[in-house]
C-alpha cells in the first residue's frame, strides 16, 4: 500500500503542477493543492484514511522529513553569498521582513488571547516570522517563468530574498528551540555551531570536493548534509537549519553541482516533496472555520498582504526605483509558497500553532503565491525578450543574461553581481 500511495502521490503531483503552470500559475501552487486534495480536507475522513492508512501516513512523514533536509539543502545551496551583501538588498530585506514581523507580532497578541496559547512569547515570534517569510525556490522560478530573470528588479528580488531567507531560517531555529523542551540557553550554540561550518567545515569541504577527475563525492555531501542536519537537531535547533547551513557552506562547481546536488535535489523535489505536502495535507481542518475563523483569516491576508507590500514598496522607493518598478518587487516578495508551508508544519509540529490556525495560514500562503502571477500580469514590467543584448557595468562584464540599469538610473546591484537565473534551479549565476 505504500508503493502505491507513493506512485499516487507522484502522479498526482505531477498532473496538478502541469495544470498550475497551464493557468499561469507556479507548479508548487498545484503541488501544494494536490497534497490538500488527497488529504480529509476534501475526500474526508473516511476515504482519505482508506487511502492512506495509519500506518502507511506512519511511514509517509519520515520521507516527508527527508524531503525538508533536502530541500533545506538545496535553498542554501542556491543563495549566492555575494548577494547577501548588497547594501539596497539590504535595506529592501530589512524592510520586507520587519514590518511584517511587527504587524504578525500584533497580530498574534490578539490569536494568543482568542485562542488561550500556553506559550505567549514564542506563540507571538512565530507568527511574526512565519508574516516575514519569502519563498527563494519559488521566487526565483516565478522569475524565469515571468521573463524577469534578467532585469534589475528580478536580481534585487533575488538578493532581497536571499537575505530574508538567512534572517527567517536563524530566527525560526531560535524560536523552535525555545519551546522544543531544550534549555533557553541552548538556543545561544547556534552561534558556535554557524561558526565551526563556515570556519573549521567550509575549508575542508571545499579541498575534499575540488573538481577532479572520476571522483565520487555523493557519498561525501550526502552523509555530510545528513549529519550536520542531525547535528543542530540534537542542538535544539531543528534539523532543517542543519540541512540549510551545509547547503550554503558547500562549494559551487558545476561538477559538483551535475553529479551530487541535481541528484539529491532531483529525487526530493520531484518525490519527497510532494510527500511532504500530503503529510501537510493531513493536518488541514477548515471544518470547524465558522464566522470568527472567517473574521481570522481575513486578518491573516490582511497583515500578511499589506505587511509585505509597504514593507518592500517603501526601502524600494527609497532607494530611488520607479514607481512600477517597487511595486513589482513588493509583489515578487510576498510570495510565500513551499518555505511557508515549510515554516508552518514545524510550527505545528513544535505545538506552536493548533490545527485550526495551521489552517488558516495554510490558506493564506497558497493564497499570497497565487496572487502573485495576475498582479504581475497588471502592474509588473516587461520581460525581457529572448536573446536580449546586455550591457556590462562599468566596463566589467556581467553574467549571462544580468542587464544593466540605464545611464539615469543608478545601479542597485553593483557590477558584477548576479543577475540571472540558472535554467532549472533558480540558482543565482556566479561563484560564492
Amino acid at each position: 500500500m505504500l508503493l502505491i500511495d507513493l506512485a499516487l502521490i507522484l502522479v498526482c503531483a505531477r498532473l496538478a503542477g502541469a495544470a498550475a503552470r497551464r493557468i499561469g500559475q507556479p507548479q508548487v501552487v498545484g503541488e501544494i493543492i494536490s497534497g490538500v486534495l488527497l488529504g480529509p480536507a476534501v475526500l474526508g475522513p473516511s476515504l482519505a484514511g482508506a487511502l492512506f492508512p495509519a500506518d502507511v501516513r506512519l511511514a509517509l512523514e519520515p520521507l516527508a522529513n527527508l524531503g525538508l533536509v533536502l530541500f533545506m539543502f538545496g535553498v542554501g545551496y542556491e543563495l549566492d553569498h555575494r548577494l547577501v551583501r548588497q547594501p539596497a538588498a539590504l535595506s529592501v530585506a530589512a524592510g520586507s521582513m520587519l514590518l511584517p514581523f511587527v504587524l504578525g507580532s500584533g497580530l498574534a497578541v490578539w490569536l494568543a488571547a482568542r485562542h488561550q496559547h500556553p506559550r505567549p512569547l514564542a506563540f507571538v515570534l512565530f507568527v511574526g516570522v512565519a508574516m516575514s517569510v519569502t519563498a527563494f525556490p519559488v521566487l526565483a522560478r516565478i522569475l524565469i517563468d515571468r521573463g524577469l530573470a534578467g532585469t534589475r528588479v528580478g536580481a534585487l528580488a533575488l538578493a532581497s530574498a536571499a537575505v530574508g531567507d538567512v534572517a527567517a531560517w536563524s530566527l525560526l531555529a531560535v524560536v523552535v528551540g525555545l519551546v522544543g523542551g531544550t534549555p533557553a540557553w541552548s538556543t545561544l550554540l547556534a552561534v558556535p555551531a554557524v561558526l565551526v561550518m563556515v570556519v573549521l567545515v567550509r575549508p575542508r569541504l571545499a579541498a575534499l570536493l575540488r573538481p577532479r577527475t572520476g571522483s565520487s563525492t555523493f557519498p561525501v555531501v550526502a552523509a555530510g548534509l545528513l549529519l550536520s542536519a542531525a547535528g543542530t537537531e540534537l542542538l535544539g535547533l531543528h534539523f532543517i537549519f542543519g540541512a540549510f547551513l551545509f547547503g550554503a557552506i558547500c562549494p559551487r562547481h558545476a561538477q559538483l553541482e551535475a553529479e551530487v546536488v541535481e541528484r539529491l535535489t532531483g529525487v526530493g523535489r520531484q518525490l519527497l516533496l510532494p510527500v511532504f505536502f500530503v503529510v501537510a495535507g493531513f493536518q488541514l481542518d477548515l471544518t470547524g472555520v465558522d464566522l470568527s475563523g472567517v473574521g481570522e483569516l481575513a486578518a491573516i491576508l490582511a497583515v500578511a498582504v499589506g505587511g509585505k507590500l509597504a514593507g518592500t514598496y517603501l526601502p524600494a522607493a527609497a532607494h530611488g526605483l520607479p514607481r512600477s518598478e517597487a511595486a513589482t518587487l513588493a509583489v515578487l516578495m510576498n510570495t510565500r509558497g513551499l518555505t511557508e508551508i515549510v515554516v508552518l508544519s514545524i510550527g505545528l509540529r513544535a505545538g506552536i500553532l493548533d490545527h485550526r490556525l495551521y489552517s488558516l495560514m495554510v490558506v493564506m500562503a497558497v493564497a499570497t503565491t497565487a496572487m502573485t502571477g495576475p498582479l504581475l500580469s497588471v502592474i509588473g514590467p516587461r520581460p525581457l525578450p529572448p536573446g536580449y543584448p546586455c550591457r556590462a557595468v562599468s566596463g566589467e562584464a556581467e553574467p549571462p543574461g544580468t542587464c544593466a540599469p540605464t545611464a539615469s538610473e543608478p545601479p542597485l546591484i553593483s557590477a558584477g553581481s548576479p543577475g540571472s537565473l540558472a535554467g532549472r534551479g533558480g540558482r543565482a549565476q556566479g561563484p560564492p
